[in-house]
């Protein structure tokens, strides 16, 4: 099995690994395209965006910066929105839904590391996915933890650090984020 597969299956894998490494360094070049275009060269953007990530709707916007580690494992939904610095660590799948917006400085974090420090110092790691549904805002600064599912119609408060799956029809906000309502 290889260290991709390995990844993908939310098993340790090694993310040296020199497949890995040039899906990164492909990953890294096209960010760092994107992050160079003219804001008036939407075309561009949008291309640039269709050959770096997994899956696009028609409708979409990132502004830029945006930063992510492959990007094939990326699906957008129809009228994703996101403001400037979103960073998605995407050795998992990361999906969201239809009419998500995403705030400014926002991390979406698939990647982990052991809590043993042995493995951790081999440089193994794993990946869990996160999935966002449909219409939901994620406001400013919020950051979203490996293997977390954030439901439909939800609002996450700006500031928030996502840890526990949310549920549908929801407001959550915090440190750890909590439903309130």
């Amino acid at each position: 099995m290889t260290e991709k597969e390995k990844m993908l299956r939310g098993m340790l894998y090694d993310a040296d690994d020199s497949a890995l490494c040039a899906d990164r360094v492909r990953a890294k070049e096209l960010c760092h395209a994107y992050n160079q275009l003219r804001p008036s060269d939407a075309a561009g953007m949008r291309e640039l965006l269709r050959q770096l990530l997994g899956k696009t709707g028609e409708t979409f916007c990132v502004t830029a910066p945006f930063w992510c580690d492959y990007g094939y494992n990326i699906r957008l939904g129809e009228h994703f929105y996101a403001n400037h610095n979103l960073v998605i660590l995407d050795c998992a799948a990361v999906t969201f839904g239809e009419h998500v917006f995403v705030a400014p400085n926002c991390g979406f974090y698939t990647a982990g590391h052991p809590i043993d420090a042995e493995c951790r110092e081999r440089g193994l790691e794993y990946a869990y996915p996160i999935t966002v549904g449909d219409h939901v805002w994620i406001g400013g600064g919020v950051q979203v933890m490996p293997g977390v599912t954030i439901g439909s119609n939800v609002v996450i408060g700006g500031g928030s650090v996502v840890v526990k799956d949310i549920p549908s029809d929801s407001v959550a906000v915090g440190n750890p984020c909590r439903v309130i309502r």
